[in-house]
């Protein structure tokens, strides 16, 4: 497998194990799979007041537990925060916490704010004496961080809150908490309130696709990485009509060549910023393998790049990303 140019990691960074980062930048080793792989779902997220509907004030003192079943309570919205993925940084920032954000991860780059934030080091192993001196009130984190390096943390003192989404319901589960936390509840019900008509308009434009004629996918948002069964990527191939040509496999993997060619997809998606270090984009890697020329989606030239960030970060616009999804599937459903 090629190595990726490091620049070109941003846009996926968010997703892997420190294991499977390591791994893809090295470029060898074996299959492995995300941390958490196979959980049917967050763990609930509780709240120790109750609110009605009318009421989005967050009424401290407010508790809550993360997807490490560590349990948090807060007497007040933070006034210093950190995030140190790029899907939790966006959520964040769509939530109106500019001025609250006192630092984020080396690959953070969207809104364009998050750019001139102090960097916290990488989303796997950020940086301890960074983090220590940004003396946050919260320190955010999302599926890259395993949680014995969250455990670290915390036996150093520091506040982290880890999500591990698996789901669309469960980005918005998380910004719905993220939005109790920090008392911006209004704002966290518009962003969800979008998301879901988002996946609304996409299931109704495929739902005519008769189970025989959906189109079998396989996307690749890193040389020589597929995503299975259990996490969001999977998802937004299934909401969006498609059948996941990868679904017999578990989480975050490695492809095996053979098995892609044997599946035969109809489309091919892939990240389209990724360039290895000898300036091959990702669709020029993968039209270049032995036999791969065979496969349908190469020889109907439906392999087709998507933003990488909308593919594969779970943060507010993951039904952007759904959407470009079923339109790259579905071209004549989504003029």
């Amino acid at each position: 497998m090629n190595t990726m140019n490091i620049k070109n990691w941003k846009s996926v960074a968010s997703l892997l194990s420190a294991a499977a980062l390591a791994l893809a930048l090295a470029g060898c080793g074996n299959a492995t799979t995300n941390e958490g792989s196979g959980a049917s779902q967050q763990p609930a997220q509780e709240q120790s007041q109750e609110q009605t509907t009318t009421d989005l004030k967050t009424q401290y003192p407010l508790t809550v537990t993360d997807a490490t079943g560590e349990t948090f309570t807060f007497e007040k919205a933070p006034a210093k925060i950190v995030s140190v993925s790029p899907a939790e940084t966006e959520s964040l920032f769509a939530l109106g916490l500019d001025e609250q954000i006192v630092g984020v991860s080396d690959f953070d780059d969207y809104p364009e704010a998050a750019t001139t934030k102090p960097k916290m080091g990488g989303v796997s192993k950020p940086n301890e004496e960074s983090i220590i001196a940004a003396d946050a009130d919260i320190v955010f984190t999302g599926i890259s961080m395993n949680e014995e390096a969250v455990k670290k943390f915390r036996d150093l003192g520091i506040v982290i809150f880890k999500t591990d989404p698996k789901s669309v319901d469960d980005v918005a589960n998380n910004i719905e908490t993220f939005g109790q936390i920090t008392d911006t509840q209004e704002k966290a019900q518009e962003l969800i309130a979008k998301m879901k008509q988002d996946v609304t308009d996409v299931t109704e434009a495929v739902k005519a696709v008769k189970p025989e004629e959906k189109k079998n996918v396989y996307v690749e948002f890193s040389p020589g990485w597929t995503v299975g069964k259990g996490e969001f990527m999977d998802e937004l191939i299934t909401l969006a009509g498609g059948n996941n040509v990868a679904s017999d496999l578990q989480g975050w993997n490695e492809i095996n060549e053979e098995n892609i060619i044997a599946a035969n997809p109809d489309v091919i998606l892939y990240a389209n910023d990724v360039i290895d270090e000898n300036s091959k984009t990702l669709d020029q890697i993968i039209k270049a393998r032995s036999g791969w020329d065979q496969i349908t989606a190469v020889k109907d030239d439906a392999v087709i790049g998507l933003d990488a960030n909308l593919l594969s970060r779970p943060g507010p616009r993951v039904t952007e990303g759904l959407k470009a999804v079923a339109k790259a599937i579905y071209p004549d459903l989504f003029q």
